[in-house]
């Protein structure tokens, strides 16, 4: 199948998922991971009505997006975000799905500061406690929550995860409705607002599970681009 047929069917499969929960499928947002994938690419995508776009290279994302150059793209960067590159991410990217660690906040916070901006960031939980994953663990979100609520220029929207890899999708459903009970749980104890919405979590091998757990952004890429991916690297 090609991109409009991959993405139909990755629209169908969130909205069964999110019925069978007894969610508004439109509760949900597709993010479709574009890195490797070129500019004519996301163009077809776009064309299936596609408007938030997830890239995890810096290097890779700005030139693609000077390429595509078109404002109502919503661009998420979902990998992880090193300090040195936080001047470029800044402008580039709505929404960062990647914030792990205090020294990370307050660069973010200082180019927030010096360009006068509120920057819009989900705080990386490692759910799982993988030591091959980047993340907070459990534990330390609160006390970093509460940590950030001084830096008037981030802007936490909620959480984001990455379950463990498993051909037993089902294994999965413990990591997602575990980023669901902290995000509850940190909304009622530290009174986030109205700006604390998203759940990021769920991807091409589970992203149905991650839908019936809670998730409002989910980050689809292989599932949407695998074959224009796989024409790439061949």
């Amino acid at each position: 199948m090609g991109v409009r047929e991959n993405i139909q069917n990755v629209r169908r499969r969130i909205r069964e998922a999110a019925l069978r929960a007894g969610r508004r499928p439109e509760e949900v947002t597709l993010v479709a991971v574009s890195k490797f994938v070129p500019p004519e690419t996301v163009l077809a995508a776009m064309a299936e009505g596609v408007t938030d776009l997830g890239e995890s290279r810096i290097q890779e994302a700005l030139p693609k997006m000077a390429a595509v150059n078109r404002p109502e793209l919503n661009w998420h960067l979902i990998g992880n975000l090193q300090t040195n590159k936080v001047k470029q991410a800044v402008p580039a990217f709505g929404l960062i799905h990647s914030l792990d660690r205090w020294r990370l906040a307050e660069a973010l916070e200082l180019r927030g500061q010096e360009v006068g901006t509120q920057i819009r960031v989900l705080i990386e939980v490692n759910v799982s406690g993988e030591t091959t994953k980047h993340g907070l663990a459990p534990a330390q979100l609160r006390d970093f929550l509460t940590e950030l609520k001084k830096l008037p220029h981030l802007l936490p929207c909620g959480l984001m995860t990455m379950a463990p890899y498993t051909p037993v999708v089902e294994e999965t459903r413990p990591v997602f409705r575990g980023l669901k009970q902290l995000w509850v749980q940190m909304a009622t104890e530290l009174q986030l607002g109205e700006h604390w919405q998203h759940l990021s979590m769920g991807m091409s091998n589970d992203f149905e599970v991650a839908v019936e757990e809670g998730a409002t952004l989910v980050r689809i890429g292989s599932a949407i681009f695998g074959a224009e991916v796989n024409n790439l690297n061949n």
